[in-house]
């Protein structure tokens, strides 16, 4: 049985159609980029499929959901609330303890944050936002993570860094992208959306950058 599945899928927001007749399975252990132009419907398909596993599924939204007073460390530790006491996080809150902070703290290098792990959120550059926000998700420690453009912020190096991250921490990653040589580089299969509906479903293996200009075509 697939991991995620749609069959004839429809969304309207607004009274719009945004998706129409929308098929798509996906098994366990794929990484699966979403890509087209804006406006295609990347955003409301990667909500319906996150909606079949949002349980199990990290997620990192275009909105980051940071909160911004407080430090780096703790929106990164945020990503394992649920699996302490509300009294365990609070010591964490006031005084963090040493191995928590180590555990963040090794996230935070991956990510190239370590130097800013007890700056407030608030004070972090767009790109230092979002790869905060892809450790809060990462700590999290689930086996599929779900994300929508999630290095947008980020400078070419930090996306490759970042993107190899989310690979070697979940077994399954779906993905919005507009970087098409990133989403080529770092995902197995592709998905080509086109004025909400599937156009395209190909592997990535051979794929080169001409293969979606039809996506982009006015």
């Amino acid at each position: 049985m697939p991991l995620f599945d749609l069959r004839n899928a429809n969304a309207a927001y607004k009274g719009a159609t945004v998706l129409n007749g929308i098929s798509l399975s996906i098994e366990a252990g794929e990484r699966v980029a979403l890509v087209g132009r804006s406006g295609a419907g990347k955003s409301t398909l990667l909500r319906m499929l996150y909606e079949q596993r949002a349980k199990e599924a990290a997620l990192l939204p275009q909105e980051l959901g940071l909160v911004r007073v407080l430090s780096v460390f703790h929106n990164i530790y945020m990503g394992q609330l649920n699996r302490h006491s509300a009294w365990y996080n609070f010591v964490n809150l006031v005084r963090p303890m040493e191995r928590e902070v180590e555990m963040v703290r090794t996230i935070a290098d991956r990510l190239g944050l370590v130097e800013k792990l007890f700056a407030p959120a608030g004070e972090l550059s767009g790109g230092q936002q979002q790869r905060t926000a892809v450790g809060r998700a990462l700590n999290q420690g689930s086996d599929i993570l779900i994300g929508d453009e999630p290095v947008s912020a980020v400078d070419e190096h930090q996306s490759r860094n970042v993107l190899e991250s989310i690979n070697e921490h979940h077994d399954t990653v779906l993905l919005a992208m507009h970087d098409i040589d990133l989403a080529i580089t770092y995902t197995d299969r592709i998905v080509g959306l086109r004025d909400g509906a599937i156009v395209m479903d190909q592997p990535t293996a051979g794929m080169v950058f001409s293969d979606l200009d039809d996506l982009y075509r006015n």
